[in-house]
């Protein structure tokens, strides 16, 4: 009986943390689920994102995502960073992720750049009209860890 309850509580606490593990990463997964369509700007082509229902439903809710700050030469403010899936070396800038793996975000807050991983929680807005900004945007977000 005792063992029957060992097994029982460490499957429990097993599946609680593989779902904690899975929800902190949901977000990025269900960005990466974006199409693209070809227009035209005054500059010449561009990718303009169509994002699906899925993303269309985190617009406006709170979410979290983890990752890397990217550090942009005179880009990185504390209150206003680059935040990608990936580690610097495979970041989309440095060729290897698409553009769905990176978001700008907004903190509420100022922090100090880490090579390490973040994770934060922010409102997201979704950016299909300004080329001049990514496609995800975290809004008054603040850092988790």
């Amino acid at each position: 009986m005792l063992l029957k309850r060992t097994v029982l509580s460490t499957i429990f606490v097993l599946a609680i943390g593989i779902s904690y593990a899975q929800s902190s990463n949901n977000v990025w997964r269900d960005l990466s689920e974006v199409t693209y369509k070809i227009g035209q700007d005054e500059f010449g082509e561009l990718y303009i994102p169509v994002f699906g229902d899925k993303i269309k439903n985190l617009e406006g809710k709170t979410v979290e995502a983890d990752g890397y700050i990217i550090p942009f030469e005179g880009m990185f403010k504390p209150e206003h960073i680059i935040l990608s899936s990936l580690p610097l070396a495979e970041c989309f800038f440095c060729g290897s992720g698409g553009p769905e793996t990176v978001m700008e975000v907004l903190m509420k807050n100022p922090i100090k750049y880490t090579s390490k991983r973040v994770k934060v929680r922010g409102t997201l807005t979704l950016n299909d009209s300004d080329p001049e900004k990514l496609m995800y945007i975290l809004k008054n977000a603040e850092l988790l860890n």
